[in-house]
């Protein structure tokens, strides 16, 4: 694409729309240049498998992340690689420890660049679909202020996995026999083994292979996840809490920061229905088209401006 096109298109991309009067876009990346922003976005560089045991090492090449036509296309690919065993804030010092997986991928977050305390938060992404895929769009503290994980609690605005695949209808997620579940999810509580989840699982709309939004309204007196402007979960104070603090809105009245991810295997979409990782069908891409951060002019630690 040339220089000047380029630049026509993004002076015709229209402007982000506020979900409803009174709100002011905070942060937003609409990926419309030709590479990732280092001043939003950090790319891990590991193969240590997210603390369950998924199959891809996270890298910071092209091939796993880039931005094509105004979209971020994060890439799982079928490859041996070899990469650091662990994540920076693990390593010690000395060369790091190296690991081996069979595939490779890419995870992004804004931690050291931007983060939040209430708002909206908006995704606008296509899933891919294939047994063992795990896409992830999540919020971790910026601070560990209550403990380590889960007391400092985890914000999961969007998992899905093993799309498409065969499952048992009637199952949550499952309405016709192929796999359509999307989850919101909190962690909290303490430490393994003493930390607790909370969510719900609904129906993706159709298409399943097309975009939508996936949002959460966040304030202190709740947390909203949904889709294309439908909530479908609805938590308060009172269903989370953590052993780090007495107060009933903790851990979820700290900054966060957010994180987009495509998982290759690992616990949740290998035990899900025991099918393992199919090893056919790669790349797999996820299509994020936008991601946008927003918060009441007026009052910044309402979720909903009215």
């Amino acid at each position: 694409m040339s220089a000047a096109l380029l630049a026509l298109i993004l002076a015709a991309a229209p402007a982000p729309v506020a979900p409803g009067p009174g709100w002011q876009l905070m942060w937003s990346d609409e990926f419309e240049g030709t590479a990732i922003d280092p001043q939003k976005w950090t790319m891990a560089r590991d193969c240590w498998g997210g603390g369950n045991d998924e199959r891809q090492c996270y890298t910071d090449r092209a091939a796993n992340a880039a931005i094509r036509d105004g979209q971020l296309l994060i890439t799982a690919r079928r490859e041996r690689f070899t990469g650091p065993a662990l994540p920076m804030d693990q390593r010690r010092a000395g060369p790091p420890q190296q690991a081996t997986r069979p595939f490779t991928s890419a995870r992004l977050t804004t931690r050291g660049n931007a983060s939040w305390r209430y708002g909206r938060i908006e995704v606008r992404a296509r899933l891919p679909q294939g047994q063992g895929l795990w896409p992830a769009i999540w919020m971790l503290p910026d601070e560990n202020r209550f403990g380590a994980w889960a007391a400092s609690g985890e914000i999961d605005i969007m998992e899905a996995v093993n799309l498409g695949e065969p499952c048992q209808t009637g199952r949550p997620g499952c309405p016709a026999g192929r796999e359509q579940g999307v989850l919101g999810t909190l962690h909290f509580g303490g430490v393994p083994p003493a930390n607790r989840k909370r969510g719900t699982t609904t129906t993706l709309p159709a298409p399943v292979d097309g975009f939508h939004v996936y949002a959460i309204d966040w304030s202190p007196e709740a947390i909203s996840w949904s889709i294309d402007g439908r909530i479908y979960e609805t938590q308060h104070p009172g269903d989370w809490s953590t052993s780090g603090s007495s107060n009933p809105a903790a851990p979820f009245d700290q900054a966060f920061h957010l994180v987009l991810n495509l998982a290759v295997g690992g616990h949740l979409p290998e035990e899900h229905n025991r099918g393992g990782v199919a090893a056919t069908g790669f790349p797999k891409v996820m299509a994020v088209d936008w991601v946008r951060v927003w918060q009441c002019a007026q009052d910044a630690v309402r979720a909903s401006c009215r």
